[in-house]
């Protein structure tokens, strides 16, 4: 049995969707292991859906690799990584390429993106199956790994472990912080009165696993997004009443819509309407 065939055996694979899925989350778990192998978390945290989905058993797909500095720097580059992540990613068979992203503006966050062919990648993964036939010839996996440069204060950090593809360490935002990170993303995300379906789904999964929110981080980062004043002390009663306020004017069907794809119970979102949300925000904690 391969490490691929290992790594394959967590998921219940039923369709092409859910093939698709796996792969993706298994190159973001070798491109963690290959990062693992530089001093890549000497200096930078994992934060992010995709890190609550992995180290915190989040029940959605989430697609997207999230990285900050624990310090500002704005010197930072991914391509001193990248020859680490190519040489973990072809130990184990595979053809995918990186590249980084330049930004036409100024920004303190910085990209850069892992591309493989998708019909490629299934024959690799199930060499048995025959539902590449179903897989267009052009189409490919994608998978956007970003870091914030600059990052607001106040977070904590855990380490963490996993032992596939092969054993490796990784160093997480504790949950209060990445809850902190969620609720600026509810908050703050910038959708007009469209809200990303996903944030609402982490936010309820972060309730209902009685988390609380590391309060002077969340202020720190609406801080720096302007969210709220330079001399406003963020406090439990006050964030409620943000967070009321941003549910009013949130439309829940569209919000569905958006996590749809990413979820397999559907079901759990029938209740999701301004009251649901309001009355489970009465639960909060904060630290």
């Amino acid at each position: 049995m391969t490490i691929i065939d290992q790594m394959l055996e967590q998921y219940d694979l039923v369709t092409l969707d859910d093939k698709k899925n796996a792969i993706k989350e298994i190159m973001q778990e070798i491109v963690l292991a290959g990062l693992s192998k530089t001093n890549f978390f000497k200096n930078v945290a994992f934060y992010g859906g995709t890190a609550l989905r992995i180290y915190h058993d989040l029940n959605r797909f989430s697609e997207d690799l999230d990285f900050t500095l624990l310090a500002s720097d704005k010197n930072f580059t991914f391509e001193t990584y990248i020859p680490m992540i190519n040489q973990t990613v072809e130990s184990l068979g595979l053809k995918f390429e990186i590249s980084t992203k330049k930004k036409k503006q100024n920004s303190n966050v910085k990209s850069a993106f892992l591309k493989g062919n998708t019909k490629e990648q299934f024959l690799i993964f199930y060499p048995d199956s025959n539902q590449e036939a179903f897989v267009q010839n052009n189409e490919k996996i994608k998978i956007k790994f970003e870091i914030d440069i600059d990052p607001p204060l106040h977070a904590s950090t855990d380490t963490s472990y996993r032992l596939l593809p092969f054993p490796y360490e990784v160093r997480i935002y504790d949950k209060p912080s990445l809850f902190a990170g969620k609720l600026h993303a509810v908050i703050a995300r910038k959708w007009k009165k469209r809200v990303k379906g996903r944030d609402l789904y982490d936010y309820v999964f972060y309730l209902s696993t009685n988390t609380p929110v590391n309060l002077k981080h969340l202020e720190a980062r609406l801080k720096q997004t302007k969210s709220i004043d330079e001399d406003v002390t963020l406090t439990k009663e006050s964030l409620i009443d943000i967070l009321n306020n941003r549910f009013d004017d949130i439309d829940f069907e569209d919000a569905k819509n958006d996590v749809f794809p990413f979820i397999k119970d559907i079901e759990n979102l029938d209740m999701w309407s301004t009251n649901f949300f309001k009355s489970i925000t009465k639960n909060l904690q904060v630290v």
